[in-house]
């Protein structure tokens, strides 16, 4: 069962530690609270499988900390920024996930602020550890079309100019969720530079990371040097036909 916590418990110890992660004063304390209040929550939940001191949460991130919190009943993600962070605002990163949300990539963007993101709650787990719970080959053809999913998405952002910018590390960017799998944190997202989600996704489930290495003992797939000469083609003419070659060679 979920305990929620009102607003107003925030400003007290060890709760400020993390709506002022990871240092604020009591004023910036009290600022936030209010800026939470005008965008409709009322209360946090502390839960997840990110820990700061005592309290759990859903992530932590260079930017930002992720809470679960509630608008109305409706269960929300709330993403708070850093008191360090290298940004002034959340404006950027919001923009880039309402681009993603167009293509219908992402965790839905339902409001903003200078030191918030609200959006979807995605009750899922991150690509890393769901991967680590399959179950050799009766858990092909879940791993198929999760994979086939992600790249999908992955081309989607291609498509539109989105480039995420840190799909090459998946491990915490993707959530496998019981409704809805998608990419999360746009927080190093680009439209100014090439994009290489394809690619980077690619590479770092089928080549060379830490989830690679599980999918190839669960399911065989052509030599890393296949995969690298397909995706060189795709990197130079990123279409349709190229991007269904890759699909084509995983087997997808």
């Amino acid at each position: 069962m979920r305990c929620f916590l009102p607003l107003d418990k925030l400003s007290q110890e060890p709760y400020s530690t993390i709506i002022g992660y990871p240092k604020a004063t009591k004023k910036q304390i009290k600022t936030r609270i209010i800026e939470l209040k005008k965008l409709g929550i009322r209360d946090v939940s502390f839960q997840g499988q990110t820990k700061i001191g005592s309290l759990n949460i859903l992530g932590k991130g260079y930017v930002g900390v992720v809470v679960l919190s509630r608008i109305k009943n409706k269960l929300v993600a709330v993403k708070i920024r850093r008191t360090d962070a290298s940004r002034i605002n959340m404006v950027k990163e919001a923009k880039f996930l309402k681009i993603a949300n167009k293509a219908g990539v992402g965790p839905l963007l339902l409001a903003m602020s200078k030191n918030f993101i609200i959006m979807e709650y995605l009750d899922g787990k991150k690509i890393s550890e769901w991967v680590n719970e399959l179950k050799s080959k009766q858990d092909i053809k879940l791993l198929k079309s999760i994979m086939q999913k992600i790249l999908e998405d992955c081309y989607s952002l291609d498509v539109i100019g989105l480039d995420h910018g840190e799909l090459s590390t998946i491990s915490k960017h993707v959530v496998i969720g019981k409704s809805k799998t998608t990419i999360i944190d746009y927080e190093s997202a680009s439209t100014q530079r090439r994009v290489s989600n394809v690619t980077s996704a690619t590479q770092a489930i089928c080549i060379g990371s830490g989830i690679s290495k599980i999918v190839r003992k669960i399911y065989r797939m052509p030599s890393k040097n296949k995969i690298i000469k397909i995706l060189r083609s795709y990197k130079q003419e990123q279409n349709r036909q190229n991007f269904e070659k890759i699909l084509e060679i995983l087997k997808l």
